[in-house]
């Protein structure tokens, strides 16, 4: 067996795995990058293999990171099955679509800036038919049951936790005589993610591709975040202020949902009381009709529930509604929710700020200090949501410099991703342990500071590959090929992005330094440390200039 890593590597996006086994080659995952522009343009790069050499795909979960190219592959000629749980089904046949719509909507927003600028005109990655169409290819699982994919290939699937329908698959791969079995953990959900059972514990494998989002963090527990949520919510509504949460609108938003109807049940003295009815109050909007659509998926998938949501369902309360609850479908009623001076909770995609109705909602309250921004979701580098969450003075939405004076708040327990306990715990677990382990889908840094632990407290290898490299899984694991990826445009890609960031932190300190030269209670020394600092910035800055 052998394993081509060609994406997710020491980032969080863009999931793709070639395997190449008993004769076969499938691919696990087909994922899109998402952050800073020229990652996304990774996406229109040609595959580094021949889509009609695959014979087969499996799926772990519907999140555009892991199946957002899916349209693309179809498009350059891949016809063969697409294996993934009946819910990630159903729900990459609403999203992938969406995501097609998307692709559209920028491509068009982009070319009129090309075209002004006398630049070739680009075609959508994809469009919202071609989404349609690969949707042929679907071939629904269960969770539990063995399947035969191929001669010598066997899968499995298991709840990983993470969201609707999303799975650890086990593989098995005979090749003369002997068999290989790898797992690939896919995205690993936290052991407390409302409404979602636990990630199923898996008793043995070979070698183990595993996420590692969270690798060197610790969550918030479930007590925790809700009472934070209520905190933070009702001390904006006390402020006349609007809650907007940027939340993905596939699973997140249900938990979300879930949670603001079961909070009541947490506390009962006279504050919590208090601030439960100031909650309760104000109407609660869900701006995303991707989201709606993905809330009826929720109740047609309630067989995936953990039990005690299943236990409340049959007693007649549904998690998923409450009293003050709304949907907005159209563009209109959207509008319309900026225009309202009423506070009010809107929950809108994309979570990380980058597309949808969400810019139009910061534009309109970002800057007004009774209002808050809250985060419950991984933020990648180079989005928006990324920039604000790390401290943004301005942000350019829609072309327009606005000042962030929100509330700014990130409740990280809201994660559907495991931390690194559970991520350690889920190793733990291993009867027969791995004898190896590739760490994927996570940051540079939080991937060493997980290798260094599983190293420490297992004594597993741990490897975190690079792009493009192929392992080859006998009794010696060894690299046996690695794609050369060139350097010097992303490098210089990466000196403009400096260059443009510099160029606002630069801004931002002017208007930082003006206001306090303006304070007339500056003292001197302040002035004199003030005037010697920009003195320094002065002198690198020429350094640059002469070098």
């Amino acid at each position: 067996m052998k394993i081509t890593f060609l994406g997710a590597t020491k980032m969080v996006t863009g999931s793709n795995f070639l395997v190449e086994a008993a004769g076969k080659k499938f691919l696990v995952d087909c994922g899109m990058y998402q952050g800073k522009a020229e990652l996304e343009m990774e996406n229109y790069k040609p595959f580094e293999f021949e889509p009609t050499e695959i014979d087969f795909m499996l799926l772990t979960h519907a999140h555009i990171d892991h199946s957002g190219r899916i349209p693309k592959l179809y498009n350059d000629g891949f016809k063969k099955p697409i294996y993934a749980h009946k819910a990630t089904c159903d729900l990459c046949g609403i999203m992938l679509p969406d995501s097609g719509h998307i692709q559209e909507m920028e491509s068009e927003w982009k070319n009129k800036k090309r075209q002004r600028k006398g630049e070739e005109i680009l075609p959508p990655l994809y469009t919202a038919e071609d989404a349609i169409n690969c949707l042929e290819l679907f071939v629904p699982v269960k969770y539990d049951e063995i399947i035969e994919v191929a001669p010598d290939i066997y899968v499995r699937y298991n709840d990983a936790g993470h969201m609707l329908g999303s799975s650890i698959i086990e593989i098995w791969a005979t090749e003369n005589g002997k068999e290989t079995k790898a797992v690939f953990t896919g995205d690993l959900g936290n052991n407390d993610i409302p409404l979602l059972a636990s990630p199923t514990m898996i008793d043995n494998c070979d070698y183990l591709v595993m996420e590692s989002t969270y690798g060197s963090r610790l969550h918030m527990r479930n007590e925790q975040k809700a009472e934070l949520f209520l905190d933070i919510v009702s001390e904006t509504i006390d402020n006349g202020g609007t809650v907007i949460i940027p939340s993905f609108a596939v699973g997140r938003t249900q938990e979300i949902l879930y949670e603001l109807n079961k909070i009541k049940e947490n506390r009962d003295d006279e504050e919590f009381r208090r601030k439960y009815k100031t909650l309760m109050k104000v109407p609660v909007y869900v701006d995303s009709p991707l989201a709606i659509s993905a809330t009826e998926i929720f109740r047609q998938n309630t067989d995936l529930f953990d039990d005690e949501i299943k236990e409340e369902m049959e007693k007649g309360d549904n998690p998923l509604e409450f009293p003050g609850l709304k949907f907005t479908q159209t563009a209109d009623e959207s509008k319309a929710l900026n225009e309202s001076q009423e506070p009010a909770i809107i929950i809108s995609a994309s979570g990380m700020c980058d597309v949808g109705r969400i810019k139009h909602h910061l534009k309109h309250n970002i800057w007004n200090p009774n209002n808050t921004i809250l985060f419950v979701g991984y933020q990648a580098p180079g989005t928006l949501g990324y920039s604000i969450v790390n401290g943004a003075k301005k942000v350019t939405i829609f072309g327009e410099e606005i000042a962030v004076n929100a509330r700014i708040e990130y409740i990280e327990g809201y994660s559907g991703h495991a931390d690194q306990q559970w991520l350690m715990n889920f190793i733990y677990s291993f009867i027969s342990k791995p004898k190896h382990i590739f760490l994927v889908h996570g940051e540079e840094e939080s991937q060493e500071v997980l290798k260094n632990k599983i190293l420490e407290e297992t004594g597993i290898g741990v490897s975190i590959p690079e792009f493009g490299e192929t392992y080859e899984l006998n009794d010696e694991l060894r690299i046996v090929n690695k794609i050369v990826v060139k350097k010097s445009n992303t490098l210089k890609q990466e000196i403009l992005s400096r260059l443009n960031k510099l160029n606002n932190e630069i801004r931002d300190m002017e208007i930082i330094v003006k206001q306090d030269v303006d304070d007339a209670s500056l003292r001197n020394e302040d002035m004199f440390r003030i005037n010697e600092k920009i003195k320094e910035l002065e002198k690198q800055i020429l350094n640059v200039i002469e070098g």
